[in-house]
């Protein structure tokens, strides 16, 4: 044979394809409990990452949250993959669009990052439910997060989905995955339970590989780290600011004696739920901090290096004294803002992790253009009592006793509860809900007039007046699943029996509403565009829609919504669901709207679900800058 030849074959003999890429075969990624790190190709190695949720951020911006976190000196990111994001439908998985996990994973490999892959099955995450999909508790008995046979069937099959794609992508496969955690914060649920957790572990290993490291994450206490680790698997911990490091440390040690030091969750912001002040975290206390724990060879992931947005009904919710839901924002007070931006908290954690490992050269990139697009005015389309025909095109179903969210398939989202009053109530009669079933809002009307809402944990009776015959529309809200703790088996609706009086209200419609599928197909403004404007339909009290248009100028910007004076509700533009709003109870303010959902040649649809009662003037508000504090003065 040619000696070339024999030359061309010794160089070339560990190049692999993988999906028609030439890869390297010989890359390894270890840890050296020896030597206390890891060890990348055989050098001992550490990463400093830092957390990005491609779930939060629209594809079109991945590249450029991703280079910005590269030129700001990180070699890692960390990216949950939330199952419910990819299956909100059991058995129908979707990894398109803003779901193609891979394409994020190509994009960060081609921008010089490596990966820490956390694809759960839970995640907790502030994300709704932690991740897991709603259709688990149609098993009404079910115990989420242990060896129960029906979540376990779940995770099984959802695993043999999930992990087959992701394979390809790790690094001794020619990827960037360095890393894969099993579960999350095991330790902080109550089950603990380690044939779940074994039965995990043989699942990632059976699609991984024996070479793959996998680790998990806990919080820094005995019994969290008790609960949450097992053999075989590395144990790392999470811990903020208000921690001392070398205790934390020493904790990871007495279930790690040896490897490298691991923070997989160093808190940078925090997240703020509807009705706190909004969360900040002092810039200095966080560079002191990872200082710190660079200069004790340790691994850090900071949680999080941009948050994003909790689009649509994604956010998650907390229920420790009482429920509490995330705002849409998921800012999180991080070195990227919400929009993608770079703060000075970023510039200052880049000076620090140039002390510790060469930063790319080159200025930061700039923040995204932002654009004040200005008023708009709205319409009323009509309140959602006289919608139904077009919301619930399949009309009611009927039952002697309310059904729950999950029982009607309907998992996010409204819902409405019709009935009749059974009789007449000359005298304001109390309307309760004895065992705090209503999960998680509730707005009551009768004949189409609004009365007031009935709210979980804190509102449960309200009063009623009205004939025998009238109708009763109870309008449910969803606010986000519990994402953390004992309580994620959060059922929505009407969880048990409204009692009007003396009368146990029975013979309910159940009206699933399909808002989002009929916005997205261009409801209400295909309804109304050849009809002639009329005069100004004046606003009123209770749950309805209302619409407005915002002109082409050009311009894709990113901009914020203010909905000033409005009280709470929904907004799509373009048949995209940006979030939730709530200015009446705050922190949030404003909505962060991606430029790139704007036509430039169309006139751009507005849709407004408000749910108590809207502004005399209908005006909402395009700005170029966010305010997530009620506190902030803006004009």
């Amino acid at each position: 044979m040619d000696a070339r030849i024999l030359l061309f074959v010794a160089v070339n003999f560990a190049y692999l394809t993988v999906n028609g890429n030439l890869i390297s075969g010989g890359r390894t990624f270890s840890i050296d409990y020896k030597n206390n790190c890891f060890l990348k190709d055989g050098q001992p190695f550490q990463y400093i990452s830092g957390s990005i949720h491609y779930s939060r951020i629209p594809r079109y911006y991945w590249k450029d949250r991703l280079f910005k976190m590269f030129m700001a000196g990180l070699n890692a990111v960390q990216i949950y993959v939330p199952w419910n994001f990819h299956e909100s439908v059991q058995g129908v998985s979707n990894f398109s669009g803003d779901r193609d996990v891979e394409h994020f994973l190509d994009l960060a490999n081609q921008t010089g990052l490596l990966v820490i892959l956390r694809p759960g099955p839970y995640i907790c995450a502030e994300w709704e439910m932690g991740g897991l999909p709603a259709w688990l508790l149609e098993k009404p008995n079910i115990i989420l997060r242990s060896a129960d046979p029906d979540y376990l069937q779940a995770v099984s099959n959802w695993l043999a989905v999930l992990l087959p794609k992701v394979k390809p992508w790790l690094y001794t496969n020619g990827g960037n995955i360095i890393g894969v955690q099993v579960e999350n914060e095991y330790g902080s649920y109550f089950a603990c339970d380690y044939n779940y957790m074994r039965h995990l572990r043989t699942l990632f290993r059976f699609f991984l590989g024996e070479d793959t490291v996998l680790f998990t994450t806990d919080g820094n206490t005995d019994k969290e780290m008790t609960c949450g680790t097992l053999e075989g698997i590395y144990a790392t911990v999470d811990f903020g600011t208000d921690t001392n490091i070398t205790q934390a440390f020493s904790l990871q040690r007495r279930f790690e004696p040896r490897g490298p030091l691991v923070n997989s969750e160093f808190y940078t912001g925090w997240l703020d739920h509807w009705g706190d002040q909004h969360a900040v975290v002092e810039t200095q206390k966080v560079s002191r901090m990872l200082s710190e724990m660079l200069s004790m060879g340790a691994n850090v992931n900071m949680y999080m290096f941009e948050g994003g947005t909790n689009f649509g009904y994604w956010n998650g919710a907390d229920h420790d004294t009482r429920y509490r839901s995330v705002v849409t924002s998921y800012d999180y007070n991080a070195p990227l803002s919400e929009a993608g931006d770079p703060t000075e908290k970023l510039l200052a954690l880049r000076e620090v992790i140039k002390l510790f490992r060469e930063v790319p050269s080159g200025p930061m990139p700039p923040a995204t253009p932002k654009f004040a697009y200005g008023f708009v005015t709205l319409k009323k389309v009509g309140n959602i009592s006289s919608l139904l025909n077009t919301l619930s095109p399949q009309g009611p179903v009927h039952s002697q006793y309310p059904l729950t969210f999950e029982e009607m398939k309907q998992y996010y989202g409204y819902m409405l509860y019709r009935t009749k009053l059974p009789r007449d109530l000359s005298e304001p009669t109390p309307l309760i809900s004895p065992l705090n079933g209503v999960h998680d809002r509730a707005y009551v009307s009768t004949n189409g007039v609004f009365l007031g809402r009935l709210e979980r944990d804190t509102i449960l009776v309200i009063n009623v007046t009205g004939q025998q015959g009238d109708i009763l529309d109870i309008l449910v809200e969803n606010m986000g699943r519990v994402n953390f703790g004992s309580k994620i088996n959060d059922y929505k609706g009407l969880l048990s029996n409204l009692i009007l009086g003396k009368d146990v209200l029975t013979d309910w419609e159940i009206y699933p509403l399909d808002i989002d599928g009929v916005i997205e197909h261009g409801w209400p403004h295909s309804d109304h565009q050849n009809s002639p404007p009329g005069p100004q339909t004046e606003p009123s009290a209770g749950p309805a829609f209302y619409m407005g248009t915002l002109q082409p100028n050009g311009l894709t910007w990113d901009t914020f919504l203010k909905l000033r004076e409005w009280t709470k509700g929904q907004v799509w533009i373009n048949g995209v669901n940006l979030g939730r709003y709530w200015p009446a109870r705050g922190p949030q303010q404003t909505l962060y709207v991606p430029g790139l959902l704007f036509s430039t040649t169309q006139p751009n649809n507005i849709t407004v679900l408000e749910l108590e009662r809207a502004p005399s003037n209908l005006h909402i508000l395009f700005m170029d800058r966010p305010q997530l504090s009620n506190t902030e003065t803006w004009s």
